[in-house]
């Protein structure tokens, strides 16, 4: 399905003469948490309309007033139930974890700017599938909104944990803005101790030309992190004389407990990143709007390695057949060098809006929307520090080309006692993945083709969605989701080991059926029971992936089914002047889970690889806390907190029977925010929170008991502080501090320490 047949499809949806009018408000106004108004925003999305689960949300509003905010993705740490695994200012590789999932399973919830997608759905990890939220700069933000599980049939079965829905602004007056930020962080951890800087530049403007609206914002960031990784080798059973004698090693233990040497710190990244924004809104009359809009993200790394270790000249050592405390350790090239690359990527979306929202029986909307890697090129050495510093063979890895194209033609009809929704959603992945042997890796041209990884998926799809008014206080929500998948054009070539493998093509086809009751007996209380199937497809990463097998490459699975999630939830909402809470019970069944795991590739085989599995099913138990209240004990005092505990195993692994009965890896058993503002006066916001989650499994058998190490999952206590001082109409000064108490903490990487935070925002 290409980009232009999905823009076709929009002017189709234009030249059908569709009209009608806009939304109806969100549910129930007592049951929902009373918030700022927004001067300027973009009209909503018509799924929007009729919500079969609670949805959470934040305002821009409360953002600047209470959250430390540089990156869009900062804005939802305190939502219920969720974690945004960023690991530094900047982090282009911040995955959404949700109650059920864990921060390796992007492909298990969905980002949405404006109803144009962002989750990068070409694999499921928290690296290069990790969403794409440098597409929107902080300022652009309206409204956030989280809604939980599959329990709508608008959106496809990567809803399993969670959607997230961004709403940005348009103008309606001339309006504009100069953001300032700046921030420090003090990191200690092993040998590394450092004071790192960020700062950043945001601006926009806006206005409204008769019937046209047109907004463009840029956005400028200079950071550096702290180490993304550590580097180290595992202690021999025997001593030894031999070996270049080196001394400043830290002696550690690795998660599986197996004692190890820290040798030193790499992936210590410098980013320049660039964001830009135009959007066009036409009004063309009788209540239809044509919107435009294309953003730009550029991203530059330039990532250094830090070694610990000295010889007797006091110089740096990176490599070789070393000594270490009368140990004989062989410390390969790549140790090192493996966390020196330079990074390069220019990203470009496109969206083209076509909606009706007059707010009658009858409203739609069509939306098309292409995402390209323009560039994405990463360069690494293979020689040994410290030559490769100056420039020698290494490796080029090129995404270029990698990309997705999407289609949403949806209506809403409202009838007396019942509305129904429905729509047509078609979507392409396509993922080119090329690594080339280059004589210099700093600078030099790609040579001979190593390594590569092709492939498409295409789905197709329709749904339909009918809420009925069965009494005063009964509602009924039913609906279903028809989806057709295609995976194609898969390729795996290696130059050494030789592999040269083009994939069959696979499909599959299955409808999700949803179901929702809500009871509002009193206007201030509302039960709902819901519940969703759900079919969340195999990723063209997770079906192409290549496994090095000794001196051969394979392709584990490229007929990986889709995974089969059968969710439940009951609510209990209570709301009441100034405040409100929700007790929820849910439980999630999922049937083929795709989840790596270390297996045989060869029936009857005993060498083990890790690679993504179906596993036979999981399952999820859990049990979520919200509540908020204004005023408390004084005027302007708001207390608000959320509490998540989740029971999640193993129960069906064919595979690997040590991972039954096991804890599903990354899966907190509790997450906790709990969050206190204080309005102290018309001009100044107090607000401390903190956030709390208890260690998780890294292996799939719970064979890590060892957290607070590098690949290691700690529990994490972070405590937060913000002052927000509104100077006049125009200026607004902040200052803040992320991680309080400096918690040293890893999950898998090491995590910000104590950072200090200020701002200063113009406004019109």
């Amino acid at each position: 399905m290409s980009p232009k047949f999905l823009l076709a499809a929009g002017a189709a949806a234009l030249a059908a003469g569709l009209a009608g009018p806009a939304l109806a408000a969100d549910a129930d106004a007592a049951l929902d948490t009373p918030v700022a108004p927004v001067e300027v925003i973009a009209p909503p999305s018509v799924d929007r309309a009729e919500r079969p689960v609670k949805t959470e949300s934040i305002t821009a509003s409360t953002i600047t007033a209470t959250v430390n905010a540089v990156n869009t993705e900062d804005a939802l740490k305190y939502l219920p139930g969720v974690l945004i695994r960023k690991r530094h200012i900047g982090d282009t590789q911040a995955p959404l974890a949700t109650r059920t999932s864990g921060v390796g399973s992007s492909a298990r919830s969905l980002i949405y700017a404006d109803g144009v997608l962002l989750s990068a759905l070409i694999g499921n990890n928290n690296t290069t599938a990790s969403p794409r939220w440098g597409m929107v700069a902080p300022q652009e933000i309206a409204r956030i909104d989280l809604s939980y599980g599959p329990f709508a049939a608008a959106y496809p079965g990567n809803a399993i944990g969670s959607v997230v829905e961004i709403t940005t602004r348009m103008p309606d007056h001339l309006a504009a803005g100069l953001d300032v930020t700046g921030a420090w962080q003090a990191f200690n951890q092993y040998a590394t101790h450092r004071d790192l800087g960020s700062g950043q530049v945001s601006g926009y403007v806006g206005d409204r030309f008769g019937r046209l609206s047109v907004w463009v914002s840029a956005n400028h960031l200079d950071t550096t992190g702290q180490p993304l990784s550590f580097v180290t080798v595992t202690q021999p059973s025997g001593t030894s004389a031999s070996g270049t004698p080196v001394t400043g090693a830290i002696a550690d233990l690795n998660r599986t407990g197996a004692a190890i040497q820290v040798l030193g710190a790499g992936s210590i990244e410098h980013q320049l990143q660039d964001n830009g924004k135009i959007k066009l809104a036409l009004d063309l009359g009788h209540d239809i709007t044509a919107s435009y809009q294309v953003g730009l993200f550029s991203n530059r790394v330039d990532a250094t390695a830090q070694s610990y270790l000295t010889d007797a000249a006091g110089a740096p050592v990176y490599a070789g057949a070393l000594n270490i405390g009368g140990r004989l350790y062989t410390v390969a090239a790549s140790a090192f060098s493996n966390g020196v690359y330079r990074y390069d990527e220019t990203h470009v979306m496109q969206a083209f809006k076509l909606a009706s929202h007059k707010g009658g029986a009858f409203d739609w909307e069509a939306i098309a929307s292409v995402y390209d890697y323009d560039t994405d090129r990463q360069r690494t050495p293979t020689t040994a520090l410290p030559a490769a510093q100056a420039g020698d063979a290494g490796s080029i890895t090129d995404m270029a080309g990698t990309g997705w194209a999407t289609f949403d033609l949806k209506g809403v009809w409202r009838l007396p006692s019942n509305e129904l929704s429905f729509g047509f959603h078609g979507d392409r992945y396509r993922l080119v993945s090329d690594r080339y042997n280059t004589s210099d890796w700093i600078h030099g041209s790609a040579s001979a083709l190593a390594a590569a990884s092709l492939g498409r998926t295409g789905t197709v799809g329709v749904w339909a969605q009918d809420a009925w008014s069965l009494a005063s206080d009964w509602k009924l929500t039913v609906g279903a989701r028809l989806e057709h998948w295609r995976a194609y054009d898969g390729l795996n070539y290696s130059a050494a080991p030789a592999l040269n493998v083009a994939q069959p093509e696979v499909t599959a086809t299955h409808v999700s059926p949803k179901a929702s009751l809500a009871w509002t007996p009193s206007l201030n209380w509302r039960v709902t029971a819901s519940y969703g199937d759900a079919y969340r497809f195999p990723t063209v990463q997770e079906l192409y992936q290549a496994i090095t097998t000794g001196v051969v490459l394979s392709t584990p699975n490229p007929n990986l089914r889709p995974e089969h999630a059968r969710s439940g939830e009951l609510s209990l909402e209570h709301g009441w002047t100034g405040g409100h809470a929700r007790v929820s019970a849910f439980g999630e069944w999922v049937d083929d889970a795709l989840i790596s795991q270390t297996a045989p590739l060869v029936a009857g085989s005993t060498q083990l690889f890790s690679y993504v599995q179906n596993i036979g099913r999981t399952r999820a138990l859990g049990l979520e806390a919200v509540a908020e209240q204004q005023d408390v004990l004084v005027k302007g005092l708001t207390l608000s907190g959320s509490a998540v505990y989740v029971d999640a195993r193993t129960l069906s692994d064919p595979a690997f029977a040590a991972a039954v009965g096991k804890r599903l890896p990354q899966v907190p058993r509790w997450r906790a925010t709990a969050q206190a503002s204080y309005a102290a006066t018309s001009r100044l916001t107090l607000s401390a929170a903190v956030r709390y989650a208890s260690r998780v499994f890294a292996t799939i058998d719970n064979s890590d008991p060892v957290t607070h190490t590098y690949q290691g999952f700690d529990g994490y206590l972070v405590g937060d502080l913000r002052a927000t001082w509104r100077l006049n109409d125009h200026v607004t000064a902040a200052v803040g501090i992320d991680n309080l108490g400096s918690d040293n903490y890893f999950l898998f990487h090491p995590f910000p320490q104590r950072t200090v935070l200020a701002e200063l925002k113009w406004t019109l």
